[in-house]
């Protein structure tokens, strides 16, 4: 009798090793995250790797030059007009970067998904009070009103998350509107409505989780603004407060030295630039791996 063969199942990547081969095949996503994820460390191990206070002041080291430009290893990056470490103020920057920019992306995010959701679902009413609602604040300067806002309730970290978290929602609103309207009637939101789903499953369930890639691009571009928004404001005095350090208060403390010595505006400003371009990098990298044409 002839010994039948063995049957070897042939099973493919599950879904989360698609994923991870998508993501450490994206180059762009790959440099935004380590990046990020590198300055991420920085901030949560400050006090370990900051060399000083980053509020102690020597007069007497005042403006002392980075070690590229003839300082010393003292102070790598040099100090500021008080005798302040840079690289110190540097490090626990970020710290003020990466927190306002996330609180107030997830402050937004929570509002703007709210309403673009629940308008592009219900339709109706609750359509055209939302669209109401976003063209309100679209005829609202964000600039110029976090100025005003401000400069009446007074510049502070809490001030200024609370601000910029309640004037950059508009995008999520309408980016999660015009998702919503796409799928609220495909065949798996009309299956679940036809065997008894309640409203907020049908939601949790169906609608955002479709609708999440897109979620992931416009949370990457807020956090970004808001991140640049809050280093203008401290730039104009009107942010975060001396001596709290903010990469956009050392640019503005630096700036009368320019022309002298711009490594004191140069230093930052690239800083907060490449974290910028780390956050937008890493959120147009999850939007192609996550997308609805590349779960297969």
């Amino acid at each position: 009798m002839t010994a039948l063969p063995d049957i070897v199942e042939i099973t493919g990547p599950t879904p989360g090793q698609q994923l991870r081969k998508r993501m450490f095949g994206h180059q762009g996503f790959m440099i935004g995250a380590v990046f990020l994820v590198i300055l991420v460390l920085i901030a949560i191990l400050a006090p370990v790797l900051a060399p000083h206070d980053p509020y102690s002041q020597s007069l007497g080291d005042r403006m002392v030059r980075p070690v590229f430009m003839g300082g010393t290893w003292e102070h790598p990056l040099g100090t500021d007009h008080l005798g302040r470490d840079y690289l110190s103020r540097l490090i626990y920057g970020a710290r003020i970067s990466l927190l306002i920019g996330t609180v107030a992306a997830l402050i937004s995010g929570l509002i703007g998904t709210t309403l673009g959701v629940a308008a592009g679902y219900f339709g109706g009413r609750v359509d055209a009070v939302v669209t109401f609602l976003i063209n309100v604040r679209l005829a609202m300067p964000v600039v110029l009103v976090a100025l005003a806002v401000v400069a009446i309730l007074g510049g502070s970290l809490n001030v200024v998350i609370g601000v910029l978290g309640l004037l950059l929602w508009d995008r999520f609103a309408v980016v999660m509107r015009a998702s919503t309207l796409q799928i609220r009637n495909r065949e798996f939101v009309a299956a679940a409505r036809a065997i008894g789903c309640s409203t907020p499953r049908i939601l949790l369930s169906e609608i955002l989780p479709n609708i999440f890639n897109n979620l992931i691009v416009v949370v990457t571009l807020e956090m970004a603004h808001a991140i640049l928004l809050e280093a203008a404001l401290s730039f104009l005095g009107l942010g975060v407060q001396p001596p709290t350090p903010s990469w956009g208060l050392m640019v503005s403390e630096g700036k009368n030295m320019m022309l002298f010595e711009p490594w004191l505006v140069l230093i930052p400003g690239a800083v907060l630039f490449l974290l910028v371009l780390a956050i937008n990098l890493m959120g147009d990298g999850l939007r192609d791996v996550t997308a609805p044409e590349n779960r297969n």
